[in-house]
């Protein structure tokens, strides 16, 4: 496995994920914090700290940060997630050392100037309003609400517009100086570079970084619940949620090769009944979320409204008939789309770049592909079915959005569960 890491005398570590034949670099730094750690009257902070690492240091001005990447063929970009929140550049191996340098200026040096927050404010209010009117994201963010009540983990990752139209620069200054420090930062690059070299640069850079400990969150728990938001849009938005393992659970690997059988792939059970048969519906999938500490289940699907009465009972009566039959060719099928799209997803740097940082901060190490393509290879029908019903047996996380009149109440549905 051509993963190294080094830890610096602050604390601070650097990985590196070494791939001979790549073209190019990602430099970046993943930090463990994200939407479960801002404060109760900051929800939001997380992603506009994201937003403002792009707006000016001390050496660079916001347009000299994506000008100085740009001239050399570069990307730069950077994600906030409910748990993690990273920034990468992807260059030319030549220009790694340009990355790491930019990427430093942004966490260590920038200003958070009152004149781009109030102008990054107004575009972050757009984003949210963009994501208030695509249902198909909405109605996610709607669930996590719903089965996080009262949890940091479950507010939005944009944040609400009341906070973000008022949010002061000290607010965003305290929660950089908080979390942005050595112990709960990683260095990462992925593609052609070399280990010595990322060390030496980060060294550098980012060697005076504070010390810290990992950033410390509130224990989150799923609750099921029923969430119905009348919208006038075309398409019933719906999800039936279940409670699920974490990421740090053995479960995490039949309940991964379950959602592929259920709706993974286009040969799905529920792709399959629903799309195939019927005609219900154009999008229906099955996944997995899993957090640090607890996780969800999910099958969405969007439907004329008219036809949801037929599509439930559908989906319910494959949720109750996995739970006591899978077939030999289907346990297969799943195996080989994971394996798949595991091994296939090593041919992406910026993939792997991520899935080492995230990694380090979940685990405290990666974990070798291999071993995770032993335990998926390893799970039985037996397993699939057992977690089936473990997840299947509880009371849903119901959450539609768009009209609802058609939609059967919420005890029948559950009901049709048992």
């Amino acid at each position: 496995m051509p993963i190294e890491i080094s830890t610096l005398p602050n604390g601070l570590r650097v990985a590196t994920d070494h791939m001979r034949e790549a073209e190019s670099a990602v430099i970046g730094a993943w930090v463990g914090v994200g939407t479960r750690h801002e404060p109760w009257g900051a929800n939001g902070v997380a992603h506009v700290v994201e937003h403002m690492m792009f707006k000016g240091t001390r050496e660079r001005s916001a347009y000299a940060l994506s000008a100085d990447i740009e001239r050399v063929g570069g990307t730069m970009n950077a994600h906030t997630t409910r748990e993690e929140t990273a920034y990468y550049a992807r260059v030319m191996p030549e220009d790694a050392e340009l990355a790491c340098d930019i990427v430093a200026d942004m966490l260590l040096h920038s200003l958070f100037s009152n004149k781009e927050l109030k102008r990054e404010r107004q575009v972050i209010l757009q984003e949210i309003g963009s994501d208030r009117d695509m249902p198909e994201d909405y109605v996610f963010e709607l669930m996590h609400e719903l089965a996080f009540p009262k949890q940091r983990i479950g507010r939005p990752i944009l944040g609400e517009t009341k906070v973000i139209a008022k949010l002061p620069r000290s607010a965003i200054v305290d929660y950089v100086k908080r979390h942005y420090h050595a112990g709960n930062m990683v260095i990462v690059g992925a593609g052609r570079i070399r280990h010595k070299d990322l060390v030496a640069m980060a060294a550098e850079r980012f060697g005076k970084l504070p010390r810290g400990r990992a950033s410390k969150a509130d224990k989150a728990y799923v609750k099921s619940g029923n969430l119905r938001k009348t919208e006038d849009i075309e398409q019933l938005h719906l999800i039936l949620g279940f409670p699920a393992p974490s990421f740090n659970a053995s479960a995490v690997y039949p309940a991964q090769i379950l959602s592929i059988i259920l709706g993974g792939t286009s040969s799905s059970r529920l792709f399959q009944k629903v799309r195939e048969k019927r005609g219900l519906v154009y999008t229906v999938q099955a996944s997995h979320i899993a957090f640090a500490d607890a996780g969800i289940f999910e099958i969405y699907a969007a439907t004329d409204p008219a036809r949801v009465k037929e599509l439930v009972p559908v989906i319910c009566n494959e949720l109750l008939d996995v739970q006591r039959r899978i077939t030999p060719a289907e346990l297969r099928l799943a195996k080989a789309q994971a394996r798949a799209e595991m091994l296939m997803g090593q041919e992406d740097v910026m993939r792997r770049a991520n899935t080492l940082g995230h990694q380090i901060l979940a685990f405290g190490k990666p974990i070798a592909i291999e071993h995770i393509l032993e335990r998926l290879m390893a799970v039985t029908r037996a397993d699939v079915k057992e977690i089936a019903k473990r997840l299947f047996r509880a009371r849903p996380i119901l959450t539609a959005l768009g009209p609802l009149k058609n939609l059967e109440d919420y005890r029948k549905i559950a009901g049709r569960l048992r």
